[in-house]
């Protein structure tokens, strides 16, 4: 049977390039000249991960250090898997650490330093869906304002009419009288650790509830004078 000439469609959003070995190996180079500069390294992850932010935590560390983001398996192979390849003593066993979205903090300045400068940085921002909401939001029943009960209505302004066909469609069973949008009973957004859909941020976002934090958090580091590596616990301490 001949083949088809029919002309198939590829879906390029579905389709990931790998990086060139160009690439990969600017990187393995770059962490292992980084390694060999800075006295300390550090394993982070993000919450609530916005490229805004760690652009921005990126320019904060630029004067002391230097940010590698992704790619976590070529960045374990500059560290090294063992003593034989390490890259300096004792730098193996950070590797271990770089699983999942992670990323490098190469920096000078003391582990101290860096733990709690860490521990008090956070963005708040609205949540998408899949987050797990950290408080719960509940829209008391009666005419809905702009910020769903969060200020006093004195301070507050009711939501406007051509937007009851839109958060009824997101779950709000509102009804329109007199020209205001109303609720015959409260209605409860979201609930303290329950994860959020779509319809659920919207809202959230409709009426200005930020729940989202975007944190660095330190897994562990090595440092160049102790050729140790350190454990950090949830709490920013040193384990």
């Amino acid at each position: 049977m001949p083949k088809s000439k029919r002309a198939k469609i590829i879906h390029t959003s579905n389709v990931q390039k790998k990086p060139s070995k160009e690439v990969r190996e600017a990187l393995y180079t770059a962490v292992q000249s980084a390694v060999d500069t800075f006295a300390q390294v550090f394993v982070f992850d993000v919450s609530n991960m916005r490229n805004t932010y760690l652009k921005k935590v990126r320019q904060e560390c630029s004067s002391h250090g230097r940010i590698f983001y992704g790619k976590t398996k070529v960045m374990a192979k500059a560290l090294g898997s063992g003593p034989e390849d390490e890259h300096a003593p004792g730098l193996a066993k950070l590797s271990k650490y770089l699983q999942g979205n992670v990323g490098l903090l190469f920096t000078n300045r003391s582990p101290q330093e860096v733990l709690e400068y860490f521990e008090n940085y956070v963005e708040v921002d609205f949540a998408r869906a899949g987050v797990i909401a950290n408080r719960g939001f509940v829209v008391p029943k009666g005419v809905v304002f702009s910020r769903g009960g969060e200020v006093a209505e004195e301070d507050d302004v009711a939501l406007p009419h051509s937007l009851e066909v839109t958060v009824r469609k997101w779950g709000m069973p509102t009804r329109l009288e007199k020209g205001k949008v109303v609720l015959d009973q409260e209605y409860v957004v979201c609930e303290e650790g329950k994860e959020l859909n779509s319809h659920q941020t919207a809202l959230l976002k409709l009426f200005g509830v930020a729940i989202a934090e975007f944190r660095v958090d330190l897994k562990a580091y090595w440092s160049a004078a102790t050729q140790h590596v350190t454990v950090v616990e949830k709490n920013g301490m040193e384990e």
